[in-house]
Order: C-alpha cells, then sequence, then structure tokens
C-alpha cells in the first residue's frame, strides 16, 4: 500500500557511535569506516528500503499525477515525499508530509518520514519530536524506533539508541537495518562476539549488502581472526567493485596475514578509487615492495 512506503535517506553505517580506543593501525580504519560516522554515509553502502529509481524524475512526475489525482490523499503525498527525499529535494519532501500529515494527523508512517528528512536537514530537536509522535501513534511500529536510535547514536546517547535498537529487533525480527545498528554500537564498546552476531543476523536477511560484511570484518580485525575478516571483505569488494573501504580493509587483512604483495595490490585499488583516503595511502606506504614487514 502507498501509505506503507518508507524513506531510507540513512544508513545503518552513520550515527556517531563511540569509538573506542584501539591500536593506532586498526583505530583508523574503524574511524574511517563511520563507526561513528556520518548520516549521510558518503561512499559507504548502506540499506536501501526503497529502489533507488524511486527518486527520479520519472518516477516524481508519475507520482505527482496521483497526487493531483487524489489531493485529499494522505497516501500520496506520504510517497512522493519518500521519492523528493530519495531525489534530496528536502524542502519539497517536508511540504509533502507536512501535507500528509495536515490531512491524516494519525498518519505514524509520516512523522517518521519526515523526521528522517529533518535530520538530513540537521533538525534534530523536530525530527526527535517526530519520532516520539510516531511511537506514541503506535508503538509497535518498528521503523520510527530504528530511526530515534539513529539519531540518538548520533548524538552520543547510546543506552537510549540500544534501547532502540533492541526495541525494533524485538517488534520486527528480521529487520536488517536494526541488527546492524545495534551491531555498531556493540562494536563501540568492543563487545565484538556480540556485534559479530548482530551483523551475521543481518546478513541473514540482506545477504547481498555491503554495510554488515564491512562491520563484521571489523570485528573479526579485533579479534584477531583475519582470514575470516578477509573473507567478509572478499565478499564486499566481489559485489561492490568500486567500495574503496572495502578495498582498503581486504589490505588490512592481508597485511595481518602476510601478504604484503597482495595488499599492497588491495591499498593501492582503493587510493585509485579515492585519492584522499589516508588510511589506504598508509597502507600502501606501509606495504610497498622494498620495505620491510
Amino acid at each position: 500500500m502507498l501509505a506503507q512506503h518508507r524513506l531510507s535517506l540513512a544508513g545503518p553505517f552513520s550515527n556517531g557511535a563511540t569509538r573506542p580506543t584501539r591500536t593506532l593501525l586498526l583505530g583508523s580504519i574503524l574511524g574511517a569506516l563511520a563507526l561513528a560516522g556520518c548520516q549521510t554515509a558518503s561512499n559507504v553502502h548502506d540499506f536501501d528500503d526503497v529502489d533507488r529509481a524511486m527518486g527520479s524524475e520519472a518516477n516524481i512526475s508519475s507520482l505527482s499525477a496521483v497526487v493531483n489525482q487524489n489531493p485529499s490523499d494522505a497516501s500520496g503525498y506520504n510517497v512522493r515525499g519518500t521519492a523528493l527525499g530519495r531525489a534530496g529535494r528536502y524542502d519539497q519532501a517536508l511540504a509533502d508530509f507536512n501535507r500528509a500529515i495536515e490531512i491524516n494527523p494519525g498518519f505514524y508512517q509520516a512523522y517518521s518520514n519526515r523526521a528522517l528528512v529533518q535530520r538530513k536537514l540537521n533538525q534534530n530537536g523536530q525530527a526527535l519530536s517526530d519520532y516520539n509522535r510516531s511511537i506514541e501513534i503506535n508503538p509497535s511500529y518498528n521503523e520510527a524506533y530504528v530511526g530515534r536510535g539513529n539519531l540518538y547514536r548520533s548524538q552520543g546517547q547510546i543506552d537510549l539508541a540500544l534501547a532502540d535498537f533492541s526495541k525494533a529487533i524485538e517488534l520486527e525480527p528480521t529487520d536488517p537495518k536494526a541488527y546492524n545498528n545495534r551491531a555498531l554500537i556493540y562494536q563501540g564498546q568492543g563487545r565484538h562476539d556480540d556485534a559479530i552476531a548482530d551483523f551475521t543476523a543481518s546478513m541473514t536477511y540482506v545477504p547481498n549488502a555491503p554495510a554488515p560484511h564491512l562491520g563484521r570484518g571489523l570485528s573479526y580485525l579485533a579479534t584477531g581472526d583475519y582470514k575470516a575478516a578477509l573473507d567478509d571483505f572478499n565478499a564486499v569488494v566481489r559485489r561492490d567493485k568500486d567500495n574503496y573501504q572495502g578495498w582498503t580493509n581486504q589490505g588490512l587483512a592481508l597485511e595481518k596475514l602476510g601478504e604484503r604483495d597482495a595488499a599492497f595490490a588491495a591499498f593501492n585499488r582503493a587510493h585509485t578509487l579515492n585519492p584522499g583516503y589516508a588510511p589506504a595511502r598508509d597502507g600502501m606506504r606501509r606495504t610497498a615492495p622494498g620495505t620491510s614487514s
């Protein structure tokens, strides 16, 4: 149904979790992979609840025709707002969600979707209010808990974020985002066994998504299981040959396994994809032919 389309502007690798103290090398990789990172999630592959084509001009035009034909249907505004959000047209998306809520003040999905756009616009106070309102209307709406958990995590309120992700999983045990996001918190707390379990659960429901493989690989690195880490990073670059973080982490795992030539090649590939990425550049320096281990 139209009302059930969800805006997915932000990924699971994106919300300011506190970084633990690590060795300098592993710590730089963890930081670069946005354990704490960026709700913009630039170049970090996240989960897309909405098909990438949803933000296309053709789709928005089609949805506008639906809205024009049914101007009193809140669902139409909600879905078009989602598409506009995917296209980065946030002010227009907000206008559509505002209209949807004006027509139907109990439209809990629209509150949650509006909160995602507000987060994009750094309107975190309004976003929190909308997530709270969505949950007040429907305490069983797991997406609002995931979104609010991401907001809490970005603000360093880790206990509140953890509670929200756990609640989302209780409500919807097949939600890969909730598992992935909770795993990031566990990882930031140094609870790598718990993180690995949650990343693995996330993969059960989205086996081809790079994000949980990136995350689980980091926890395997932290626990010294370099072969398992390499397997995860290999899976990332098989699925996305332009994922510079996957190549960088593959290089790190290979370096730990003593395969310096292969590690250099992986770091070099990452550097080619993103010349400004310091962990790749540093990895090349460490593993360049002629350097000592």
